[in-house]
C-alpha cells in the first residue's frame, strides 16, 4: 500500500495500490475497496489512479462517481 498524501488534510483515504486494471483504496478504519475496469469503468479507474498519485480529490471523486461500484 502506498500512503495517500492527503494534501487537503481532510480525506478519509489512508492509502492505495495501483494495478493495471484496478485500484484498491484503503480508508480510515481499515476498510479496503477495489475498483476495477469491469465494475467502475476504465475511465473512472484511470482518473482515480491519477488523483491517488496527485494526493488530492480521490475521496470526493469516489463519492460523486463510483461510490457503490466497487468489486
Amino acid at each position: 500500500m502506498i500512503a495517500y498524501a492527503n494534501l487537503r488534510g481532510n480525506s478519509p483515504v489512508l492509502g492505495y495500490e495501483i494495478e493495471p486494471t484496478r485500484i484498491i483504496v484503503w480508508f480510515k478504519g481499515g476498510k479496503a475497496y477495489s475498483y476495477s475496469y469491469n465494475k467502475a469503468g476504465a475511465k473512472n479507474v484511470e482518473e482515480m489512479k491519477r488523483l491517488a498519485q496527485l494526493g488530492a480529490g480521490l475521496s470526493a471523486y469516489i463519492t460523486r462517481n463510483v461510490r457503490y461500484l466497487y468489486d
